[in-house]
């Protein structure tokens, strides 16, 4: 059996069970209904600030925002871990961080140090970013192996996250891309980094929810701007949320911007 053929197989076999799992009531490991009032959302949004130019008093903002609000963690660039840490230390706020952001395309052993480097300077999670370019030339040995790197590369309590970038990627890639990360030990899929285009959907949720089971996490990041399409979303099969608009979404406003 050649790649392609491999390829297919698996794609078609998932796609059967979810045909079958379509009909079943409830998304697993979704937020309860009864759990999602404004300030009970607060607590599956990941606060994020990944912009470039972005300088030191917008990330004071941030963790402020993040202890005032609940929210779970503050996400950031890898380089600016240890500033938030230090901000949000003790406060039960986790930190964050992405890893091969935002194109996935950086060598495996690169995403590895930068992983290494993040957990030391206190991430508790990591957001990498899947090596789309490989996912769409078919070539499953080396998407797999680059998650394998990273999750090597982190602790045991670190919480490994897989951005597969569903804007790029058809529903075939998208299932695919959940049973590799799965398959190589992350603990979340997440929808898209916000810098390719597109946004998390209910739609792609579900899939991924449904390919991934109720054990492993899914986050939706991108287009996550109001209260409504929070809810919409995590009654979809998500279980953590990416915003810059999170104080937007949990006091009832529009946000503004991507992410």
């Amino acid at each position: 059996m050649d790649q392609q053929e491999l390829i297919d197989k698996i794609a078609n076999e998932v796609m059967k069970r979810l045909t079958t799992e379509l009909g079943k009531k409830g998304s697993p490991a979704a937020a309860p209904a009864e759990d999602n009032s404004p300030a009970k959302v607060a607590k599956y949004i990941d606060h994020t600030m990944l912009m470039p130019d972005a300088p030191d008093a917008a990330f004071d903002k941030l963790c402020d925002e993040a202890i005032e609000w609940g929210f779970f963690s503050v996400c950031v660039n890898s380089s600016r871990v240890k500033y938030v840490a230090k901000k949000v230390q003790g406060t039960g706020v986790k930190v964050s961080a992405v890893i091969g952001f935002p194109l996935g395309a950086m060598d495996s052993r690169s995403k590895a140090f930068e992983a290494r480097s993040g957990v030391s300077d206190g991430a508790h999670e990591l957001d990498m970013v899947m090596n789309i370019g490989a996912m769409k030339s078919g070539d499953i040995k080396l998407v797999e192996e680059d998650i394998r790197a990273v999750r090597r590369a982190t602790r045991g309590t670190t919480i490994l996250k897989v951005i597969i970038e569903t804007s790029l990627l058809t529903d075939d890639e998208k299932v695919l891309a959940c049973e590799i990360s799965k398959r190589a030990g992350a603990d979340f899929v997440k929808t898209c980094t916000g810098f390719a285009g597109g946004g998390a959907t209910p739609h792609d949720i579900a899939l991924m929810r449904r390919t991934v089971g109720p054990d492993m996490g899914v986050k939706a990041s991108g287009g996550m701007r109001n209260y409504p399409r929070a809810v919409q979303i995590l009654a979809a099969g998500a279980n953590r949320i990416g915003a810059v608009s999170s104080v937007a979404i949990v006091t009832g406003q529009e946000g503004q911007g991507g992410y």
